[in-house]
């Protein structure tokens, strides 16, 4: 093996657990694939924008031609619905490349890339691959410490990324928590991760943008819109923020059928208030179930449609209760595998419609 040819630092990656796809579960265990309740990717249970699927097969006729380098169609509709120019934005093929972007145009070989632990595993696994430094604050309330996040930023820092809502656990930091981290960070990049905002019932903090010049706020179309599959994401930044961005960037990350399906989304604003008033209902559905178990609890604070899971039972943990509730049909995330630092004692679980909510909660009451 030609191991010895690969970067030093990528000679024994770490990969990205995602959560499981339904034709695993009814393969390995038999169940029908319209019995799974898919409780680990935070996917839009309504699926694509019926607006953005319409324009997409049109747009298919033209796939033969290449798109705009920059994916300026759709630049400039971002720019019309949140109120910037469109050289404020950079496109990518899912925000997890906008992060890898920010991460190889920001951070230099050696370079501390500070981040909660637990966190999106992204951030650490770009920045291992890059040569980058992790850096980790702890979150053992499972909630992000403003105090911890300032203390931890060091003259050397150069990216700051925080998650909001937070991922494992859903929580929110205000506005105000925000500013702070990011004032105290002058000379590093902050990227404010806004990819479950639609769930914070909040219009986020997009506008903080404009005020800072070392501040990318970044979000996806991959839950509340519905595209997950097709790939798109963006960040929006100070307009000098951005040519290194771009400099990085694949040359035709984003094509056709996505700059289409995502300036056509971004109209489809009942397609979104229909997914998200779907999601607060099971939120409250679900937090009344959790009354009923003694076994695990609903970690509490979530504004996202996910939640943590505590096992409070001292003779289990997260990877026997993740293959027991396989084994009844419901995939989560086993937070050992998942999320570095969580451990055995949680799960991430989807906040989806309360009748998914409901097998949820009785298979967990149907452990042994």
């Amino acid at each position: 093996m030609n191991l010895h040819l690969a970067n030093p630092n990528l000679k024994d990656p770490e990969f990205y657990v995602p959560g499981l796809p339904v034709d695993w579960v009814t393969a390995r265990y038999g169940i029908p694939a319209d019995e799974v309740a898919k409780l680990g990717s935070a996917e839009n249970p309504f699926g694509p924008s019926p607006k953005a699927m319409a324009a997409i097969r049109q747009e298919v006729e033209q796939i033969h031609l290449y798109a705009s380098w920059t994916a300026e169609p759709l630049r400039e509709a971002l720019a019309e619905r949140y109120g910037y120019n469109p050289e404020n934005f950079v496109c990518g093929s899912g925000e997890t490349e906008v992060i890898a972007l920010i991460i190889r145009a920001y951070a230099d070989p050696g370079g501390k890339v500070l981040m909660t632990r637990p966190c999106f595993p992204m951030y650490h696994l770009f920045a291992e691959a890059e040569d980058r430094r992790p850096v980790y604050i702890n979150t053992p309330t499972m909630s992000c410490d403003v105090d911890a996040y300032i203390d931890a930023v060091e003259p050397d820092t150069r990216i700051v990324f925080i998650t909001n809502p937070h991922s494992p656990s859903g929580t929110w930091l205000e506005e105000a928590d925000v500013r702070r981290i990011v004032e105290a960070a002058p000379h590093a990049l902050v990227a404010l991760d806004e990819a479950y905002v639609h769930y914070s019932d909040t219009p986020g903090h997009i506008h903080l943008a404009k005020e800072y010049d070392n501040l990318i706020v970044l979000r996806t179309f991959s839950k509340a819109f519905g595209l997950a599959g097709l790939r798109l994401g963006f960040g929006v930044a100070h307009r000098d923020l951005i040519p290194p961005l771009l400099a990085v960037k694949p040359t035709w990350n984003v094509g056709r059928l996505q700059i289409v399906g995502g300036i056509t989304a971004l109209t489809d604003d009942e397609h979104v208030d229909r997914t998200v008033a779907a999601i607060l209902e099971g939120r409250t559905h679900v937090r009344e179930r959790f009354g009923e178990l003694d076994r695990f609890r609903m970690v509490p604070g979530t504004r996202s449609n996910f939640m943590l899971i505590e096992i409070l039972d001292p003779d289990t943990d997260s990877t026997k209760v993740f293959t027991g509730l396989l084994e009844r049909g419901v995939i989560v995330k086993d937070g050992s595998l998942s999320f570095r630092g969580l451990g055995k004692r949680y799960l991430r679980s989807d906040i989806n419609l309360p009748h998914r909510m409901d097998r949820l909660v009785d298979a967990l009451a149907d452990l042994p």
